[in-house]
């Protein structure tokens, strides 16, 4: 592909940075596998210096990725460097992406550092990373705010020190797109090593302008954009991927480049990451909201009858939706099962497919309709299988509005043991089962979220429960889908602290 932009992803690392997007070990496996699928060029897999947990996510993604490169985040220090060199060590295309910043805010009251030293500084890293591997990549954080012919110094120093990749973040999602086409401009023009460099952009969605600012990057001269899933971030979040892809995909007349992703495998992507941590998108959302083809009003639907052009610039196939409304029913066999899974772009091992298939012959025999969102809903979190130390065996609600409220909560260990716990509450079932379960688990937990969605309409339709519990300083997400609102919520508080435990379990804490 001759004139194509480069996809970097950090959903893994920027991405889960934002509040309550944590995610454990396999989840990343699974979410990372997905973005190999989708096709992004980098994925940036973590900060492997920040936690024995980056850690060994970074080193894991880096073993299992084989079409994508992986990039692990390192501060312009050896020790930074070592780590992200040691994680990256079974990559088939690894990157060292190493970043100091570079504005006079950041410079002097952040590093306590004078500008020679940082230009010293970030010249030397990138020489000590490059004996690691040959793909540098050099950030200058805060570019954006910082002075251009500083800039320009420093861009030449790292390439010339070997950087083959040059950053330009807005790392505060401050300038605007005129602003940073004269940015990127001025560092083409000024930079004289610039054609051994590609020019990448990290830009922030903090004034709403993150895919713009990246759009307009493209134009000047940029060739890399880096993003994450559904615009996820710290403060207001990154440059949403889906939406930079489909405005070079939709408009080609304009932008007149292609990118390596498979759109086909993008609401899928959506969805998975809105599955593993617990965020969904806003309905009027572009790209992915459930929205987003959605056509309400009599002229739009009249429109979209006589030709669907009039009404949408780009097709829900297009991003992997299927538009069929094929139902499912009690009467449907496991094959027919399987093969609706996999035309919905889910794969499935053995055990999760059994265990999914079950499920969804209990709720056919419940619901009269059962839609492909009901689908997604019962077959998305059995893509990653966290083990299972307690899985609910039964509840009994005793519950009016003139009784105190007892749940009755019965809970199966991991090693076969039953535990049995009842408990009143003047707050209602989800609260007295809760408290019932923090007793069997001899655990008391902060719940920080909690958040009820209907599946599909009508009063049959699954409720689709997504909690956050607190244990000490990390936050822990849970989900849980039935068509009994109590029994989700169950669902979702049990598997947070499955999460939670394993993330013990994994990471000695």
């Amino acid at each position: 592909m001759a004139n194509f932009v480069r996809i970097f992803d950090t959903t893994l690392r920027d991405g889960e940075q934002s509040p309550g997007c944590s995610m454990n070990l396999k989840e990343k496996l699974e979410m990372a596998n997905q973005l190999d699928k989708l096709g992004v060029d980098i994925m940036e897999a973590g900060f492997a210096i920040a936690s024995p947990g980056d850690f060994a996510s970074v080193k894991s993604i880096a073993k299992s990725i084989k079409n994508s490169s992986v990039a692990s985040l390192a501060r312009a220090l050896t020790k930074d460097i070592d780590a992200a060199a040691e994680a990256l060590k079974e990559a088939k295309f690894p990157r060292i992406h190493t970043f100091i910043a570079t504005s006079d805010i950041h410079m002097a009251y952040k590093l306590k550092m004078t500008p020679d030293q940082v230009l010293q500084q970030a010249k030397e890293m990138v020489k000590y990373a490059k004996k690691y591997c040959s793909d540098i990549e050099f950030s200058a954080e805060d570019a954006s705010r910082s002075n251009p012919e500083f800039l320009y110094k420093v861009f030449e120093a790292v390439i010339q020190a070997g950087a083959t990749t040059i950053n330009v973040p807005d790392t505060v999602g401050y300038t605007s797109p005129e602003e940073f086409v004269a940015l990127i401009r001025g560092i083409k023009q000024n930079v004289p090593s610039i054609d051994k460099a590609i020019i990448s952009v990290h830009c922030h969605n903090d004034l709403g302008l993150a895919v713009a600012n990246s759009l307009a990057a493209i134009g000047a001269g940029a060739m890399q954009i880096e993003c994450t899933v559904n615009g996820i971030g710290e403060r207001a979040g990154n440059a949403a991927l889906e939406e930079v892809v489909m405005n070079l995909n939709t408009r080609k007349d304009i932008y007149g480049v292609e990118t390596r992703i498979n759109t086909k495998e993008i609401y899928k992507t959506s969805k998975l990451l809105s599955s593993i941590t617990g965020v969904r998108v806003q309905p009027n959302k572009a790209i992915v909201g459930e929205n987003a083809f959605a056509h309400e009003s009599g002229i739009h639907q009249h429109g979209m009858l006589a030709n669907k052009e009039t009404y949408e610039i780009m097709t829900p196939e297009s991003i992997g939706l299927n538009e069929n409304k094929l139902v499912l029913g009690k009467h449907s066999g496991r094959h027919a099962f399987e093969d609706k899974i996999v035309s919905m772009g889910y794969e499935l091992d053995e055990d999760a497919l059994t265990k999914a298939f079950e499920e969804f012959k209990v709720l056919a025999d419940k619901k009269k309709e059962i839609t492909d969102r009901d689908l997604e809903a019962l077959v998305c979190r059995k893509v990653i299988q966290v083990p299972e130390y307690y899985k609910l065996d039964r509840f009994v609600i005793n519950s009016g509005n003139t009784i105190t409220t007892t749940s009755c909560m019965r809970l199966l260990t991991k090693t076969g043991h039953v535990l049995e716990e009842v408990v009143s509450s003047y707050d209602g079932p989800i609260d007295a089962s809760y408290k019932a379960i923090d007793r069997l688990v001899g655990k008391k937990f902060i719940l920080e979220d909690f958040v009820i969605n209907a599946v599909t309409g009508g009063t049959d339709a699954q409720g689709e429960v997504n909690v956050k519990i607190k244990n000490k300083d990390r936050v822990y997400n849970g989900h849980g889908v039935s068509m009994d609102i109590v029994e989700a919520s169950i669902l979702a508080y049990i598997s947070a602290i499955n999460s939670m435990l394993y993330d013990q379990e994994e990471n000695g804490r």
